[in-house]
This record gives structure tokens, C-alpha cells and sequence, in this order.
């Protein structure tokens, strides 16, 4: 704990003893006396408080992780420049709204984007984890990584990611997204990047459909 929140710590329990024991060994109380020793008691807490948030985002701060990756911008070449263009925007809308520290996005069978900071990862296998996502349909959030052993399935991403957002592109792939810190991503994060996913699935499908034909 910083030394100013200690201060700031026994200060607040200090003011907040005082208060009882003046409550405690007054003659007479009377209701000007009542209101200053409930101010007197609500500064004290509010100071206790203080110091103990103040102790939390200490180490909040931290726990911040920090890569020995470099960071890049890889992306595949023989996609529309419609699509590229997409990925592009909404991948640097992620890493500079959100705490995001890299975008992964794994489709038919290859990588076509990786962004932030990026292992030298040439293929991916997914796991249990991504087909979990893939038969639900749903996003998965895995807020701190420490307390999922299938984890290791993202390593080659990038190595002990903190926390991880995994989210299915149709049946053909996922775009993974890994943050800087555990519970780094907030429930409006996690909606924006759905609705962004979604959007890239719709496109990724069209996308599909013209090599086909």
C-alpha cells in the first residue's frame, strides 16, 4: 500500500475512535451534538474507503502484463479490399477504445489477421475452448486466464495471455482477442466487439461465396 494511503488509512480510523469515544463519554447529547458526530463518522469512513480503493488500483496497475512480442500488423493478401479495409478499422478501433493488447482472427483454415502484439505464429489449432464457442454460437470470456488450464490453446498467440475473448465467425472460424490485464474487458467491450464480429462474419461469408462461385 502507498505510504499516502496508509496516512490517509490511520487518519480515518483515528477520527472515526474519536468519535465513539467522545459519543461515549459525553454528559449529555443533544442533537447538534448527534449531527457533528454523524459528519464526523462519515468522513472517517469515507477516508477508510478511500484508502482501500486507492490499495486496489495499486495493484490493479500492477498486474498489467507486459509482452516480450513485438508489436505488427499482419493480415492475409488475397482478401477484398472491402474486407481488408474492415479488419483494419475495426481492429484498431479494439486496441485503442478497449484494453485489448491483440487481435487474432482465424478463418476457413488460415490466419488472415493478427494485430497488436503478434507471435511469429504461422498456424493455429483450435481447442476446446474455440469449439466450445464454435457449438454455442456464443462469446466466451475467460476474465482471468489463471483459472482455465485450457488456456495453453492460445499460447502460440501470444504466450499467458491474461484474459481472453473468444468469439465464433460462423462455422468456419473465430476472431480472439486477448487483454493486457485479468477482467480487463467491460460488459460494454464485450457487446461492441460482438456486434463488430458479426458484421465481419456476414462479410467473411459474402467473401466465401464469390470464391466459391
Amino acid at each position: 500500500m502507498p505510504w499516502l494511503a496508509k496516512v490517509t488509512l490511520t487518519i480515518g480510523f483515528i477520527m472515526l475512535s474519536l468519535s465513539i469515544i467522545n459519543a461515549y463519554i459525553s454528559p449529555a447529547i443533544t442533537p447538534s451534538f448527534q449531527r457533528a458526530e454523524v459528519l464526523a463518522g462519515l468522513t472517517s469512513i469515507c477516508l477508510i474507503s478511500l484508502s482501500l480503493a486507492w490499495k486496489e488500483l495499486k495493484v490493479k496497475s500492477q498486474e498489467v502484463t507486459l509482452f516480450k512480442e513485438h508489436q505488427g500488423f499482419y493480415y492475409c493478401d488475397n482478401l477484398s479490399n472491402d474486407l481488408t479495409n474492415e479488419m483494419a478499422w475495426g481492429s484498431q478501433m479494439i486496441l485503442t477504445a478497449t484494453a485489448a493488447s491483440t487481435i487474432f482472427i482465424y478463418w476457413n483454415n488460415k490466419i488472415i489477421l493478427k494485430r497488436g502484439f503478434i507471435s511469429d505464429i504461422k498456424d493455429f489449432t483450435p481447442g476446446e475452448i474455440c469449439k466450445r464457442a464454435m457449438k454455442s454460437g456464443e462469446l466466451i470470456s475467460l476474465v482471468n486466464t489463471k483459472m482455465f488450464p485450457g488456456r495453453i490453446e492460445f499460447d502460440p498467440i501470444l504466450e499467458n495471455l491474461p484474459s481472453v475473448l473468444i468469439y465464433p465467425l460462423n462455422n468456419k472460424g473465430w476472431i480472439i482477442i486477448g487483454g493486457c490485464s485479468a477482467r480487463s474487458f467491460t460488459k460494454g467491450d464485450e457487446k461492441w466487439i460482438v456486434g463488430w464480429a458479426k458484421k465481419l462474419s456476414n462479410m467473411l461469408k459474402i467473401s466465401l461465396t464469390l470464391e466459391q462461385d
